[in-house]
């Protein structure tokens, strides 16, 4: 039970500082949106970003994350300071080594590269070229950052939650100030948020060299193998696919998406943002702290705690996400308009990344459910199982891009398509996942209970709610201004949050369901 509270208590940390973080990147949106909206620079800006973007969720929060710390926690349990300096400050210079390298050749190579990330680009050689420079500019964000995520492994390591998880404010705040400040003095605005981006990689590592130095465990590359680093390469490697589907997947998508109409590749980057929102404060936060203590409770054989750990996080996931796919899905277009629908994005533009948003919404739970259940796998040391369901997600991935843009091109919503395809292609990768813990007695068929009709019921009464609102208020968001459209929308969000935590307690909720893993 202490150690549960604990686990609370680090999760609200962690999703407090996260919350901030991505409120902050929702301003930054809106003046992105303001700035370049969804202009051919747009795509281009937005393309280039995703590349090195994609790369850090592997190497900052993906695979090297999960393979990094269950054997740090190896480490941290012999008690050994010395050795746990040692395998640190090697595994900085492998990581450190492998990633400069793969920038160097990346932006030598820029067009190359955006050649296969974007091959619709070719047609249109302004765009193309505008790509590639961005690419240049942007790429060298990667080494900086996966540098970071490491650092911010450590921490998460240590039970420092707080500053990892504050860190993505400098990426928000660089790209407001280059939007703001910078944009003004480039004859193509999207140069600056370039800039920008580089700028922010800069500033995370060095917020959190000085954490790390207060703990001594301040890393000195050293480039010269051992038995650790050779089972995080081990464990690394398959993983760097399995953790990481969802973002292949989304890449994937941006590569379709630049033989779709222009403007496209940024209606898919506006409606991911406001998707990633629950995703990120809760999420990513739960696996966040759900990991280290997972990999501990594995190290001394706690098998019985190591499955109601992961319960209790399952039941977490479907009280927060339930309610926030069905309230984007409803609120697609107000919050849209509300958010983005000024300055460069036209009013098209909205409605596309509206329709994008709700096709992402459905697979909401489950692209939230993914960060939990595979945090089972990796903190038992196993990254195989998850890259084998990690392939089957994305062939069927693959195959229902083609089919939903297929079928919804000619009422040209391709775009939403590709979205459509990525959520359910999410939902056979949880279940799947949920499938193998249950085979190996982690999650049992009668330990279910926590997927209770409370949060169901609760959330199809908020959504009535919700909906009967929107048709009542019966607003023109195209024809309205910022201050009513902002009105408007606090009180339909405060309304659903209102109506959805009444219900919980009032279907037989408690404090229990909560802290208690049953």
């Amino acid at each position: 039970m202490a150690e549960q509270k604990g686990l609370v208590r680090s999760g609200i940390v962690v999703s407090t500082m996260t919350m901030i973080s991505r409120v902050l990147g929702l301003i930054r949106d809106v003046v992105l949106a303001r700035v370049i909206g969804d202009t051919p620079a747009a795509d281009a800006f937005y393309v280039a970003i995703k590349i090195p973007n994609f790369l850090r969720r592997l190497f900052a929060e993906g695979a090297f994350s999960q393979a990094f710390v269950p054997v740090l926690a190896e480490y941290r349990e012999r008690g050994n300071v010395a050795a746990l300096k040692l395998f640190i400050d090697r595994v900085c210079g492998f990581l450190g080594l492998s990633v400069v390298g793969i920038t160097i050749v990346v932006v030598f190579f820029a067009p190359q590269v955006m050649i296969v990330f974007a091959p619709g680009f070719v047609d249109e050689p302004e765009k193309f070229a505008l790509a590639a420079e961005f690419l240049r500019i942007t790429f060298p964000y990667l080494a900086l950052i996966s540098l970071t995520g490491f650092a911010g492994a450590i921490l998460n390591s240590f039970d420092r939650f707080a500053i990892p998880a504050i860190t993505p404010v400098f990426l928000n705040l660089s790209l407001i100030g280059a939007a703001l400040w910078l944009a003004p003095l480039f004859d193509e605005p999207a140069f600056a948020l370039a800039w920008g981006v580089l700028i922010a990689g800069a500033v995370q590592l060095v917020f959190q060299l000085p954490f790390l130095a207060q703990i001594n465990l301040l890393p000195t590359p050293r480039v010269k193998k051992d038995k650790g680093v050779s089972k995080v390469l081990r464990l690394m490697i398959p993983a760097l696919f399995g953790v990481s589907v969802s973002q292949i997947n989304l890449l994937f998508d941006t590569i379709i998406a630049s033989f779709l109409p222009g403007g496209s590749v940024s209606w898919l980057y506006y409606s991911d943002r406001l998707a990633e929102l629950p995703l990120g404060v809760f999420g990513v936060a739960l696996a966040t702290v759900v990991l280290p203590t997972l990999s501990r409770k594995h190290a001394r054989g706690a098998g019985e705690l190591f499955s109601e750990t992961l319960k209790w996080a399952s039941r977490m996931v479907f009280f927060i996400g339930l309610p926030a796919a069905v309230a984007l899905i409803i609120l697609a277009e107000p919050l849209i308009f509300t958010l983005f629908g000024y300055g460069q994005l036209s009013d098209r533009g909205v409605f596309m990344s509206a329709w994008a948003l709700r096709a992402y919404a459905l697979g909401l739970l489950a692209f939230m459910w993914i960060k939990v259940l595979a945090t089972g796998y990796f903190a038992q040391q196993d990254t195989k199982t998850p890259v084998k369901i990690g392939i089957i997600a994305m062939v069927v991935n693959m195959a229902f891009n083609v089919i939903f843009v297929w079928w919804l091109y000619d009422k040209e919503l391709g775009h939403v398509g590709l979205a459509l395809a990525t959520a359910a292609s999410a939902w056979l990768n949880a279940g799947l996942l949920l499938l193998g813990l249950k085979r190996r007695q982690v999650i049992l068929p009668s330990t279910l209970k926590w997927v209770s009709l409370v949060p169901v019921v609760s959330t199809i009464l908020m959504g009535a709610a919700l909906q009967f609102a929107v048709l009542q208020l019966d607003l023109n968001w195209v024809m309205a201004d910022f201050v009513t459209r902002v009105t408007h929308l606090s009180w339909l969000v405060v309304l659903g949050m209102v109506i959805y935590a009444a219900c919980i307690p009032l279907l037989g909720w408690r404090k229990a369901q909560f802290v208690s893993p049953k």
